[in-house]
C-alpha cells in the first residue's frame, strides 16, 4: 500500500521540478487528441523511452498546456516498490484533490514503466473510458509488447517502438548540421561520426562516450537480470549467459547447432528450454532474428535465422569489430523505424547459389534488393555482390537494385540492369 503522503510528494515533486531538456528525438506523437487510446511507448531498456516522455511534456507545456495538468510518474521509484492498482486510483485521486480545478480541464497522464503492476491495465481501460484523460505508458518490451498491450487494453492503444539514437539523432547530439553536400572537411568529419555511431548509439553511450562500452556492457547485464532472470524465474544462468554470448558472436543462429555445442560441454538443456530463452531475449528487444524469404510461411518460420541487435556497438563491446556486419545491422535498425515488419516487409534471402542481405517491400507493389559491403572497391568481391543481386532480382522479379557501401557511390547498368551504390551515410539519413 502505497501512501497518500508519498503520492503528493510525488506529485508535488514532479510540479517543481524543471523538465529535462535532452537531443530532440525524431517520433512524431500527438499527445493532444481525442482519440480515448493510451499511447504507448515500448522498446528495449535505456533506449530512451523516458527522455521521450519529458519531450512529450515539454511540446504540450509549448503548446500552452500548463504544467499543473500533466503528471509524470516513474514506477521504478524505489517508493513505490509494491504498488497494486488500487493504489494507481489513490494516486489519481490525490493529484485530483492538490490540482481540483484538472476536474474540469483534461490532464495528461506520464508513466513510466507501469508494466510491473498487477492489472495495471485495468485502472488504464477505467480510466480512459471515464475521465478525460490522455495517457502515456511506456514499459520495457519484454514486459510491455505490443501484443500484450492490445490483448489487455483490448484496442485502446497506439503503440510506438523507441530504440536507440538514429543517425540523425546522434549527429544532433554531436552537434553536425546534416546536408545533402558536404565540403571535403565535413565529408571526412561525417565518416568519422558515422564509424563512431556504429560503435554506440544508445542515448547515455553517445553523451558519455569515454564510458561507451561500460554503458553497453551495463545495458546487457540489466536485460539478463531484470528482463530475463526476473521475469522469468531463469535457474540456469550459466546456460542463459552462454546462449547471449553465441547469439551475439553468430550471423546466423541455430538452436540445433547450439544444442549439440552444450553437450559436447556435458550441460543439460532441452531444445525446448533453449528455444524459450531464445524468447525471452528476443522479448527484451535486445535481440531481433530475421528470416529467410519463402513464398510459405511455413517455410518461413522453419528457416535459420540471422541475428541483429538493438545496436551495433554492442559487437564491439563484446570485441567483434567487424565493420561489415555493424553497417548491417544499422541498415537493419533503421528499416525497424522505418516501420517495416519482420516476416512481412523485410527477409533476407538465400538459396543453393545467391545470397541477398535484405529483400524489403513497401506494399503490394514495391520491393528492393540490398547488398552491404563496406569496400567494393575489391574486383572479386564487386563481382560477387553484383552477381548475387542480378541472379535473385530475376527471381523475385525485383528490378530496385542497391549496394549499400561505406564510401563509394555510382549507378551501373549491368545486364540490363540498373544498380544504385549509395554510401550508409546517404541511405540511412535518406538523402536523395
Amino acid at each position: 500500500m502505497i501512501s497518500r503522503e508519498v503520492w503528493a510528494r510525488l506529485v508535488k515533486d514532479f510540479q517543481e521540478k524543471p523538465i529535462p531538456r535532452l537531443v530532440k528525438r525524431n517520433i512524431t506523437i500527438d499527445t493532444h487528441t481525442n482519440l480515448k487510446r493510451a499511447i504507448t511507448l515500448i522498446g528495449p531498456r535505456r533506449s530512451g523511452k523516458s527522455s521521450l516522455m519529458f519531450q512529450l511534456i515539454n511540446d504540450l507545456m509549448v503548446k500552452g498546456i500548463a504544467k499543473s495538468r500533466i503528471l509524470y510518474i516513474n514506477f521504478e521509484n524505489d517508493e513505490l516498490i509494491g504498488c497494486e492498482v488500487t493504489d494507481l486510483r489513490e494516486m489519481l485521486g490525490v493529484f485530483y484533490e492538490l490540482t481540483p480545478l484538472n476536474k474540469n480541464e483534461k490532464v495528461f497522464l506520464f508513466l513510466d514503466e507501469i508494466q510491473d503492476i498487477p492489472n495495471w491495465e485495468r485502472f488504464i481501460r477505467t480510466v480512459i473510458d471515464t475521465e478525460n484523460v490522455q495517457v502515456v505508458l511506456s514499459g520495457s518490451s519484454s514486459k510491455l509488447l505490443s501484443k500484450e498491450v492490445g490483448t489487455s487494453l483490448r484496442g485502446r492503444s497506439l503503440v510506438y517502438h523507441v530504440f536507440p539514437f538514429s543517425f540523425s539523432e546522434f549527429l544532433a547530439a554531436k552537434d553536425f548540421k546534416v546536408e545533402k553536400h558536404l565540403s571535403s572537411s565535413e565529408k571526412a568529419r561525417m565518416l568519422n561520426l558515422l564509424r563512431l555511431y556504429l560503435k554506440g548509439s544508445y542515448p547515455e553511450a553517445v553523451l558519455a562516450e569515454d564510458q561507451r562500452d561500460k554503458i553497453l556492457k551495463d545495458v546487457l547485464d540489466i536485460v539478463v537480470y531484470k528482463d530475463v532472470i526476473e521475469r522469468f524465474g531463469v535457474k540456469n544462468q550459466r546456460l542463459l549467459r552462454l546462449l547471449l554470448k553465441a547469439i551475439i558472436n553468430s550471423k546466423y543462429f541455430s538452436i540445433h547447432k547450439f544444442f549439440n555445442f552444450i553437450k559436447s560441454l556435458g550441460m543439460k538443456a532441452s531444445k525446448n528450454t533453449l528455444y524459450n530463452y531464445l524468447g525471452y531475449f528476443l522479448d527484451s528487444m535486445v535481440v531481433f532474428t530475421l528470416h529467410k524469404y519463402s513464398y510459405s510461411y511455413k517455410d518461413i518460420e522453419q528457416t535459420t535465422p540471422k541475428i541483429y541487435l538493438s545496436d551495433s556497438g554492442l559487437l564491439y563491446s563484446n570485441g567483434i569489430d567487424d565493420i561489415g556486419r555493424a553497417m548491417e545491422n544499422a541498415i537493419f535498425l533503421e528499416f525497424l523505424r522505418r516501420g517495416l515488419v519482420l516476416d512481412r516487409d523485410l527477409f533476407y534471402f538465400s538459396d543453393v547459389s545467391s545470397e541477398v542481405d535484405f529483400y524489403f517491400k513497401e506494399g503490394k507493389k514495391s520491393s528492393g534488393l540490398i547488398q552491404v559491403c563496406y569496400d567494393i572497391s575489391n574486383f572479386e568481391t564487386k563481382t560477387r555482390e553484383v552477381k548475387a543481386l542480378l541472379s535473385v532480382s530475376k527471381k523475385l522479379s525485383c528490378s530496385n537494385l542497391l549496394v549499400i557501401t561505406w564510401d563509394y557511390e555510382a549507378e551501373e547498368k549491368i545486364e540490363g540492369k540498373k544498380i544504385k551504390f549509395i554510401p550508409l551515410w546517404k541511405w540511412i539519413l535518406d538523402l536523395k
